[in-house]
């Protein structure tokens, strides 16, 4: 289920990287949803004051969709940091991916204390990998000769 909180992480990643407006195919392609489904989201993410979509140009995130777009990344980062970290759990991103709209702010709050969330967060996401850039990733190293 793909909820208001993982399109405004999403706009907001697509926005990034493209220092400007994100284009609905690229959310829609990010969010894993035909472009028609991806539009129908924005509209509602536009009636609540959340982004601004100018046909043909993209979608904007507002300050408030700004705002709201760096909670739920930080909150997918804790989510993250717990899962690998704390539970070792190897499939960590599919799993951060269904917890995210279920885990409240109370909850984000108790597992960030948990992971000492650094003040970097949520400016430490790296959308090229799907990850939290201070997690401590194995990576397979290369035979010596």
């Amino acid at each position: 289920m793909n909820t208001q909180a993982q399109y405004l992480k999403t706009i907001y990643l697509v926005q990034e990287e493209a220092d400007g407006p994100a284009s609905t195919g690229a959310i829609a392609d990010r969010v894993g949803v035909s472009p028609a489904s991806a539009n129908e989201m924005i509209g509602k993410l536009e009636e609540r004051g959340l982004a601004d979509h100018e046909k043909y140009k993209g979608v904007s995130l507002t300050d408030e969709g700004i705002s709201r777009a760096r909670d739920a990344l930080q909150t997918y980062c804790i989510i993250e940091r717990f899962l690998w970290e704390v539970l070792e759990v190897e499939d960590f991103q599919a799993e951060a991916r269904q917890l995210e709209s279920v885990i409240d702010e109370t909850v984000a709050e108790r597992l960030d204390t948990i992971i000492d969330r650094r003040d970097c967060c949520p400016d430490c996401f790296d959308a090229e990998t799907d990850a939290c850039e201070l997690l401590e990733l194995e990576v397979p190293s290369e035979p010596a000769d």
